[in-house]
């Protein structure tokens, strides 16, 4: 599947979460999408501690608004993370949190590529329920 295919559900889904179905009436200021390449012998331990990673910032840091991780069909060991924050200073706070450092370090010997893409938001729309 084709990175644009899985951001359009992506968004989709994000803006349905939010509860806004319009791009004018809301707009995320940091929006990016990690790619990550991981060791497929590490692949579980991997989405273990992204899986933590990601619950947690949701719960306890109100500004990140969506962390969506999903894999290449065909090649499960490319991850690619949607990311929606209110600003610049919330994704650089999230960066500083103390679950995020871990998830880095935890991480860090199971991920052999990292690539960061900063992202326009053009349209964000979804059924509200």
């Amino acid at each position: 599947m084709k990175a644009g295919h899985w951001l359009i559900g992506a968004v989709m889904l994000a803006a349905w979460t939010t509860g806004h179905a319009r791009a004018e009436e809301w707009q995320p200021g940091y929006v990016q999408i990690a790619e990550l390449t991981v060791d497929p012998a590490q692949l579980e331990n991997y989405k273990a501690a992204a899986r933590e990673q990601i619950d947690t910032a949701i719960r306890v840091e109100p500004g990140v608004l969506a962390l969506y991780m999903v894999a290449d069909k065909d090649n499960p060991s490319r991850i690619h993370v949607f990311e929606m924050y209110t600003d610049i200073d919330t994704y650089k706070a999230h960066l500083e949190a103390a679950h995020f450092k871990k998830y880095k370090t935890t991480t860090q010997s199971m991920v052999t590529s990292l690539n960061l893409v900063l992202m326009t938001p053009i349209m964000l729309g979804a059924k509200t329920k």
